[in-house]
């Protein structure tokens, strides 16, 4: 977390917490949710606008944690803004090397390989579950092929109370 968050955290500890305003889709994505999108329908159906601001993207990538429910948030300063989730807490990008990157930047190490009822891939790692960015599917069938990685059939349904995260956070 910036230091300049904990400062404001600080200074200013009893601001309500923000739900519906922001969303991470199934490809590292984030979307802006004002009033006439979330009325429009929930995330991902009705998912916003595409946040391109590349410091805004990064400082909310730096500032992305979850709290003791499993619920996924921004700290904005002092406020915590909840993030719903299209597929997963973590989008995972794999290089050429077979070594992996979550959608914030992080290196990680998978544990674990798991493939839902619609062949989407996810890790497991430290970090937490977290989907195979579409465009990687290649790479990661090489890990899968070289014997790295072994799916495991999961239904994705399932995913959140196992791994224990909230897709919509709600207070």
């Amino acid at each position: 977390m910036d230091d300049i968050v904990k400062q404001a955290l600080a200074k200013w500890p009893n601001v309500p917490h923000c739900y519906g305003w922001l969303g991470l889709d199934a490809r590292g994505n984030w979307y802006l949710r004002d009033d006439r999108t979330q009325a429009a329908g929930p995330f991902p159906a009705s998912k916003g606008s595409l946040l391109q601001h590349e410091k805004l993207i990064d400082f909310i990538q730096r500032n992305y944690e979850s709290d003791e429910r499993g619920q996924w948030f921004f700290q904005n300063g002092p406020q915590r803004v909840y993030v719903a989730l299209e597929a997963a807490p973590w989008v995972w990008r794999v290089s050429e090397d077979l070594s992996v990157r979550s959608h914030t930047g992080q290196a990680v190490e998978p544990s674990a390989c798991l493939i839902d009822e619609e062949g989407r891939l996810y890790l497991v790692t430290p970090l937490g579950l977290g989907l195979v960015h579409t465009q990687d599917m290649g790479l990661a069938a090489e890990a899968v092929e070289q014997g790295r990685w072994t799916p495991e059939p999961v239904r994705a349904a399932d995913l959140p109370a196992r791994f224990g995260h909230v897709m919509t956070p709600g207070p």
